[in-house]
């Protein structure tokens, strides 16, 4: 979280000028069953107050790391002020979220698709690790793996939303390019060795028992 101000002299460097609530607004399918606002405090290690140090840039950060144990729908609302007592805005600004606990994936798209030159791969993780085995397939229509890209070759994977900083460029294990046509694909994942399940999502229209399409096109 940030608190800009476009005065240079009179710093944001004061926990008193942002306000930070955590609401838990209940299960997803059971909307408004939750708990009251409540406010956070600054104890510098869940969350956390960086004040505005350099007047070029009159910005404090809010560093917010917390552990929810409860599953289902959270809202964050946050009010600042700056040192003349304005406020950044009429209303609290609000963002909700959903907390999943445990391991999950959805299924993987690809995009761009159809590509030519290279194309990412996105895909949402829940739960509190990483999986340990990580790859994606790329197979023939005909099922021969092409292509076999590893968990180091996708680079840094988080929990939440993920697109991958790696673009397979269409070329097969040997650095072959592949030619024009329909591919297949899928994802093989697991913590210590157990599979991690799959989570529906509205990516699953686009799938068909795990397999993904994807269409090169030069």
């Amino acid at each position: 979280i940030s608190l800009k101000d476009e005065n240079k002299f009179l710093l944001l460097d004061d926990t008193s000028d942002i306000d930070v609530f955590i609401r838990y607004v209940g299960p997803k399918d059971q909307p408004k069953q939750g708990t009251p606002a409540e406010e956070l405090v600054f104890d510098g290690t869940v969350t956390k107050f960086i004040p505005a140090s350099n007047t070029e840039k009159n910005e404090a950060v809010i560093e917010y790391r917390p552990t929810f144990l409860k599953d289902g729908i959270y809202e964050l609302a946050v009010n600042g002020e700056d040192k003349s007592g304005n406020k950044s805005g009429a209303t609290d600004y609000k963002v909700q979220f959903e907390v999943i606990n445990k391991s999950t994936i959805t299924n993987i798209l690809n995009y761009p698709n159809p590509f030519s030159t290279a194309t990412s791969f996105l895909f949402t993780l829940t739960g509190s690790q990483i999986p340990s085995q990580f790859k994606i397939q790329v197979l023939s229509v005909t099922g021969k793996v092409v292509r076999e890209i590893t968990k180091a070759e996708l680079g840094p994977l988080h929990v939440g939303r993920n697109i991958t900083e790696y673009k397979w460029d269409g070329k097969d294990q040997y650095g072959q390019m592949l030619g024009n046509g329909v591919y297949l694909y899928r994802v093989v994942t697991s913590i210590n060795g157990v599979d991690v399940e799959h989570r529906d999502s509205g990516a699953d229209k686009f799938t068909q028992k795990g397999y993904g399409k994807m269409y090169i096109m030069r």
